[in-house]
């Protein structure tokens, strides 16, 4: 079974938003980007992770491990993804409090990222980061019977690297992710600046 944290809720106050990549055709990187948090488990406890994803692409833009559900992980992990790439035209989410916190949305509207929630209960809506999840907890997680957070955070970073770099893609005919990202993204820079 896939390790998530299921019923995210946002917390009193907290506004949500719909789902705006419906029927929308994902072509280019920084388009649509997406974050989810499951969990690591470890021999005692677990700890959580999230990942800042670009559609288009797949390419894991950014990603933090935290042994709470604080949204600061969430915040760092956007952040370090905006400040690399720039932001995203949209950014799409579940409900929960980390992701609908005046500190996750208050970066995207400074941004005029349009931001986007899963309906409820509504997985499906972000699947790419789903299916990501399940190949890395497959792939990586399971494998291991981290004991502390040192090893889990070496372990998914690797995991993460290789995903990214060496690991071909079928979606993108056997390129890797970040190849594809790289690539897409120099050549609209050098359309806006023939233009």
């Amino acid at each position: 079974m896939l390790a998530c944290v299921r019923g995210g809720k946002p917390a009193k106050g907290h506004k949500t938003c719909p789902y705006l990549p419906a029927g929308l055709r994902i072509d280019r990187p920084n388009q649509v980007w997406c974050a989810d948090i499951p969990y690591i488990p470890l021999r005692k406890g677990f700890l959580y992770r999230v990942a800042i994803m670009d559609w288009f692409t797949r390419t894991v833009l950014a990603w933090r491990i935290s042994n709470t559900l604080d949204a600061g992980f969430c915040r760092e992990a956007l952040n370090e993804a905006i400040h690399k790439f720039g932001p995203p035209e949209f950014m799409n989410t579940d409900q929960g409090s980390q992701f609908t916190s005046f500190d996750r949305t208050d970066p995207l509207k400074r941004a005029k990222t349009r931001i986007s929630m899963d309906g409820k209960a509504r997985y499906p809506d972000n699947i790419f980061i789903e299916r990501r999840w399940r190949s890395l907890t497959y792939e990586c997680v399971y494998l291991h019977a981290w004991e502390t957070g040192s090893p889990a955070r070496t372990g998914v970073g690797r995991w993460i690297t290789f995903y990214n770099h060496p690991r071909p893609h079928a979606t993108h005919g056997g390129q890797p992710q970040a190849v594809v990202h790289f690539n897409a993204t120099q050549t609209d820079q050098q359309v806006q600046a023939t233009a």
